[in-house]
C-alpha cells in the first residue's frame, strides 16, 4: 500500500482509479455494517459498484484488505512522513509529529471511512487480527528506517528496544485518543457522516502531553528529608 496522494496531482487515469477504489471502500463498509463481514460476499461487492473481482484484486488483496483500507491509508502516509522528515534529537515528537501531519493530511471524507471502519473492526475478530498484524509490520518498518539512519541510542538490539517502546507508547496514547473520539459522539449510532478531525487531532494533543508526565511515574518518588537510614535493595519485581 503506498502512500496516498492528492487527487490534484493525479492523472485523469489516476483519478479515475482513485474514484474506483474510494467507491470500494464506501460500499464495502457498507455492506459489511448492514449485512456483516462474514456474511457479505466478494460477488455481492463488487455488483454493488459495477465492477469485476478483476478489478477489486488489482485494488485490494483481501475482504480485510478492503474493510481496513482507511487505516492502512493512514499508516501508509505516516510511514512516508517518517521518511520524509529528518531525526531530531526528540525521537518520540518526531513520532507523534509525523501521525499529526499524517492524519491532517488525509483526503476529504477520510475520518468518516476511519470511523465506519473502527467500529466494524472492533466487532469483527478476524479484522482485529489483521489490524494488530499490520500495526506490527507498520512498526518495524519504522524502525528499521529510523535505524538505518543513525538515530539517537546505541546501534543495534538496545536501541531497537528503546524505539519499539517509544512507539508503543505513542500507540497507546493513539488508542485511546481514537476511542474517546468514537465514544464521544464521532461513530455513535453509525454518524460516520459526522466524524470531526479537528475534535481526533484534539483528543491526540491531549493524550500526547500526558506521555511525559506518564513516564515520570517510572522514576521512584524521592524519600522524604528527614530519613536517615539506608533503604532496602530489592530485586526488579519483588512486592
Amino acid at each position: 500500500m503506498t502512500a496516498p496522494t492528492r487527487d490534484t496531482d493525479l492523472t485523469l487515469r489516476e483519478r479515475k482509479k482513485l474514484r474506483t477504489r474510494r467507491a470500494l471502500v464506501e460500499e464495502a463498509l457498507r455492506l459489511f455494517t448492514r449485512q456483516g463481514f462474514g456474511e457479505t460476499t466478494l460477488d455481492e461487492l463488487v455488483a454493488a459498484v459495477d465492477v469485476s473481482q478483476r478489478t477489486f484484486f488489482r485494488n485490494f488483496s483481501s475482504k480485510e484488505d478492503v474493510a481496513l483500507a482507511p487505516e492502512k491509508e493512514l499508516w501508509a502516509a505516516y510511514v512516508a512522513e517518517i521518511e520524509r522528515r529528518p531525526p531530531s534529537r526528540a525521537p518520540l515528537e518526531d513520532y507523534e509529529a509525523a501521525l499529526f501531519a499524517s492524519v491532517r493530511g488525509m483526503a476529504e471524507g477520510w475520518e468518516g471511512r476511519f470511523v465506519a471502519s473502527r467500529a466494524l473492526c472492533d466487532r469483527t475478530p478476524a479484522l482485529v487480527a489483521h489490524s494488530l498484524r499490520h500495526c506490527a509490520d507498520v512498526t518495524e518498518r519504522v524502525l528499521d528506517i529510523q535505524l538505518a539512519r543513525g538515530c539517537r541510542g546505541d546501534d543495534g538490539r538496545a536501541a531497537r528496544l528503546r524505539h519499539l517502546i517509544l512507539m508503543e507508547i505513542m500507540l497507546t496514547a493513539w488508542h485511546w485518543a481514537v476511542g474517546r473520539w468514537s465514544a464521544e459522539g464521532a461513530g455513535r449510532a453509525g454518524r460516520a457522516e459526522g466524524a470531526d478531525r479537528d475534535a481526533l487531532c484534539a483528543l491526540m494533543t491531549e493524550a500526547f502531553e500526558a506521555i511525559p508526565g506518564a513516564l515520570a511515574l517510572a522514576e521512584p518518588e524521592p524519600e522524604p528529608e528527614s530519613w536517615t537510614g539506608t533503604p532496602e535493595r530489592r530485586s526488579p519485581g519483588t512486592p
